[in-house]
């Protein structure tokens, strides 16, 4: 189970690095064909979401790793399962359903990662 909560972590790790940093570095215009919610976000906004995606993803693995302050990541998933339930709750106001989708697999993977990680394989 260890090597499983791993492997998720990494992969969370992956998916919320790359969407961080592209919802910090890249403007409006270049978001909105992929991300069609920024129209209702400012660009501070947007850039505030990515930064909050990209700590999550570093808060994943790098206290796990360096075994400073573990405690860190099952709370760096709790903070990205809810940064979907809020993201799911924008794409349901907005009528997307194939994003809420998205957001419900990503938001079940974290939660995932916080119960091995507060629970039974803490690290």
């Amino acid at each position: 189970m260890n090597v499983f909560l791993w492997v998720l972590q990494a992969l969370l790790a992956a998916v919320f690095g790359l969407a961080g940093i592209m919802h910090a570095t890249r403007s409006k215009e270049g978001l909105r064909p992929m991300a069609p919610w920024v129209e209702d976000f400012t660009l501070t906004r947007i850039r505030l979401i990515g930064a909050a995606e990209l700590l999550g993803a570093l808060g994943l693995i790098l206290p796990a790793v360096t075994g400073i302050a573990p405690i860190l990541t099952p709370l760096a998933a709790t903070g990205l399962a809810i940064t979907m339930l809020a993201a799911a709750a924008t794409h349901a106001r907005r009528g997307e359903p194939a994003a809420i989708a998205v957001n419900v697999v990503l938001l079940a993977l974290a939660a995932v990662i916080a119960w091995g990680r507060f629970g039974p394989y803490a690290l």
